[in-house]
């Protein structure tokens, strides 16, 4: 009988320690794939970081031109109310 025990706690033991190391495959390959991706997404936001290096320059030059189109779309504005009021809307 001690025998029989002695086989069923060894097999019990074995088939943890596999269940176990597929897991552990299975984590392993997952981080490099996690490791890969990360690697890609770190190149992408370098490129970000590259291609929007001139963006405060041009942003001012943007600022200032939609400044003026501001000024003229107020003053349309302005004329479209009144040729509203002569309607009487």
């Amino acid at each position: 009988m001690g025998m029989v025990l002695f086989y069923i706690s060894l097999a019990v033991v074995l088939i943890v320690v596999v269940v176990l190391v597929v897991y552990l495959l299975a984590i392993i390959i997952a981080l490099r794939h996690a490791s890969r991706n990360l690697y890609q997404l770190a190149g992408g936001l370098d490129a970000i970081v590259k291609d929007t290096q001139p963006l405060p320059e041009k942003m001012q030059t943007i600022n200032g031109a939609l400044s003026q189109l501001l000024a003229g779309l107020v003053a349309v504005d302005g004329d479209l109310a009144a040729v509203a009021k002569l309607f009487g809307r």
